[in-house]
């Protein structure tokens, strides 16, 4: 696990700074404290910053390799996961490793198949640039769910890429604003697809490849999808028997995970008390037969706090269970920290929670840990899914019970209701239009969504003038994707490609993981387990009012009682609302940040708008689950006060120079690499 940058000049006679490739590196030093390299010629350079997890040396390690021919250049973040294997049908064939690197396995299958060609031998999780030279054409790659990012921009005659947005802004030439309509989406929490809060700054899309080439003197990009879930037409699911689903998901999810124990540092798991992590200790702990490192954080709230199942469970297969007790009123403390690494408002706390678990787990030596994250999407975890079938299924469900059930699941979950479920259901047209219906996970967002044209500064709000960001949502999506598949299948989709993405795998997954040079492997999101779980007909992921009861069956023998038999808990931190002094802390960033000063200076926001959004939230009519939704936005409009000072008002080039420095970092220090 790493961080990547390049620069491809679209004239290949124009040379590259390596100081700039060099400072590229530095200033994501959090993503690779191991070691840098660096290599350019042609018009292209690009740089590495390395975490060392597979093959330990230093120099044979060091990236960004060149094969032996010089005609490939890659750097690549992230795990090719079943590499021994395709390197051994490799050598078989005649090849030479330099390096026992998983990524060198793609310096040898890129000239004997071609890039895109071989990408369906590539698992795991990874963000790669691979320029070839006979080509004259670059590859920006991202996995198939986006667990790793990804990030470019085309400036003139040149295309600047990195793993984070810092990276990019780190180049002198390229511009730090934000777009409108990013701005936008920051404050209502979902982002459109593909997009950033930043003007001309766009994110690889997941399971995409960006080809960029040089014709006559400019740059040609173009974004081509190489994979996608694949759910089948209504009707077309698996004839399955439910002992053979719960077969295709436990031995999927076992084989995910013990690929991801491969490592040649010491691998832990993540534990909090639902069905996800659970099940991932436990199929760790019976394939390491020993005790496995066990990583939990707990709350001082016990609303939100799992850590009595994650005991119970880590008990139950003796693993060496590590709790972080967090004192909520503490978190923001860590905001603006997590937010220079997110890049992107968060609605909840609980992404300084992981920010400082990830450095707790860094501490006690671990450089690696295998996760639930993926769990809800492929079996239907979430509230919003049984929502959106209860109200949208088809002939399968009694329509006496339809009703009725969404009434009780909105009473279970009264407690995340404005952030997990909407206080009211939201129609929103475009969204209708394109998926049948307005998907039950976007309508708390829509909720927020409404509040936001009065935030904004009034020349922003000019400039949006009409703007409709369900709409925006809408047209990302895939309609024949979405087109007559399962109502369930739909509301997964739309989850994978907004929340997923935009959310769980960026501020509560790598960013924050990253940020204390710590790797998550989400074993849910092995793309081998997913494309199965897709085709499991919807009976068997929510049966009743039971969400992922295939995965219930799959890990009964090793999940305690009250595990298995316990609803969905969303997994968040306390919002501020719900303690006097979790709020008084957020009202002191809100001080610091949304003060009249602070908002003219940055020219984003509105003073009067803010002023109304906090009044709002103090009524005394206002319900519980509005100050859940009012909460999120009043993280979000702090969140891009704060990214403002980050990336807009600071020099981030100058940071990038003196952070090399500190390192002692510089293009005379690393020798170019070879493979």
């Amino acid at each position: 696990m790493c961080g990547i940058a390049g620069v491809f000049h679209a004239d290949r006679d124009r040379p590259i700074d390596p100081e700039t490739l060099v400072a590229m590196a530095a200033i994501q030093h959090h993503r690779g404290p191991d070691g840098f390299g660096w290599q350019a010629f042609d018009g292209i350079g690009m740089s590495h910053a390395r975490l060392s997890i597979i093959d330990l040396d230093a120099n044979r390690g060091r990236q960004p390799f060149v094969s032996a021919d010089r005609r490939f250049l890659l750097a690549q973040n992230g795990e090719f996961y079943d590499y021994q294997r395709i390197r051994a049908e490799l050598v078989a064939r005649g090849a030479r490793f330099a390096t026992r690197s998983d990524s060198e396995i793609l310096l040898h299958l890129a000239p004997r198949l071609g890039v895109e060609e071989s990408l369906p031998h590539l698992r795991g999780e990874f963000a790669f640039a691979l320029y070839d030279r006979d080509a004259d054409e670059l590859s920006l790659v991202r996995d198939r769910f986006g667990i790793k990012p990804l990030y470019y921009v085309v400036v003139g005659d040149r295309l600047v890429f990195g793993s984070e947005l810092k990276v990019l802004f780190a180049h002198p030439d390229v511009p730090r604003r934000f777009d409108p309509a990013g701005l936008f989406h920051q404050l209502m929490q979902t982002i459109v697809p593909g997009t950033t809060a930043f003007a001309g700054i766009r994110q690889v899309p997941p399971g995409h490849v960006v080809r960029v080439r040089r014709r006559d003197g400019r740059l040609q990009v173009e974004e081509r999808r190489y994979w996608d879930i694949d759910f089948p037409e209504a009707g077309g699911h698996a004839a399955t028997t439910d002992a053979e689903a719960v077969d295709v998901v436990r031995s999927g999810l076992l084989e995910a995970v013990q690929l991801r124990l491969e490592a040649d540092v010491p691998v832990g798991c993540y534990l909090s008390g639902g069905i996800d992590s659970c099940s991932i200790l436990g199929l760790a702990s019976a394939v390491r037969q020993g005790p496995v490192k066990a990583f939990t954080i707990g709350f001082d709230n016990a609303d939100y706090d799992e850590t009595p199942i994650a005991r119970e469970m880590a008990r139950s297969v003796d693993a060496d269970q590590d709790v972080l007790r967090l004192d909520a009123t503490h978190l923001y403390d860590h905001f603006e920290e997590t937010l220079w690494h997110t890049e992107r408002t968060i609605y909840n706390t609980l992404a300084v929670a992981k920010l400082l678990m990830s450095r707790h787990v860094r501490d006690a030596h671990y450089k690696v840990v295998v996760t639930g994250e993926g769990s809800d999407e492929l079996f239907a975890g979430y509230p919003a899914f049984r929502n959106d079938l209860f109200l949208h299924g088809a002939d399968e469900l009694p329509a006496s019970d339809r009703e009725e059930w969404a009434r009780a699941l909105h009473d279970q979950n009264a407690l995340f209701k404005g952030a997990m479920l909407a206080e009211a259901e939201i129609v929103d047209p475009a969204l209708t239009s394109r998926v049948g219906f307005t998907p039950a996970c976007l309508q708390p967002w829509l909720a927020a969504a409404r509040h936001v044209p009065g935030l904004l500064h009034p020349d922003v709000a000019r400039e949006l003038t009409g703007y409709d960001p369900g709409a925006a949502i809408a047209e990302a999506l895939d309609a024949s994707a979405l087109a007559k598949r399962h109502p369930l299948d739909r509301a997964q989709y739309v989850w994978i490609k907004t929340m997923l993405e935009g959310q769980i795998l960026t501020w509560g997954g790598d960013r924050v993981d990253m940020a204390n040079s710590m790797e998550a492997r989400p074993a849910f999101l092995d793309h081998h387990l997913a494309e199965r779980a897709a085709t499991l007909p919807p009976s068997v992921r929510i049966r009743g009012r039971t969400e992922k009861w295939v995965l219930r069956e799959a890990m009964k023998g090793l999940l305690p009682r009250v595990l298995y038999e316990r609803e969905k808990f969303a997994f968040m931190a306390p919002p501020a609302h719900t303690d006097p002094h979790k709020w008084a802390a957020m009202r002191g960033l809100a001080e610091r940040h949304l003060s009249p000063e602070a908002i003219a200076s940055a020219g984003l926001l509105s003073v009067d708008g803010v002023d109304a959004l906090f009044a709002l939230h103090d009524a005394p009519d206002t319900t519980d689950a509005t100050r859940n939704t009012l909460d999120a936005v009043f993280n979000h409009m702090i969140g891009v006060q704060v990214l403002h000072a980050h990336f807009v008002a600071a020099d981030v080039p100058a940071l990038a120079r003196a952070r090399a420095r500190e390192l002692g970092w510089s293009a005379a220090g690393a020798e170019p690499a070879r493979a």
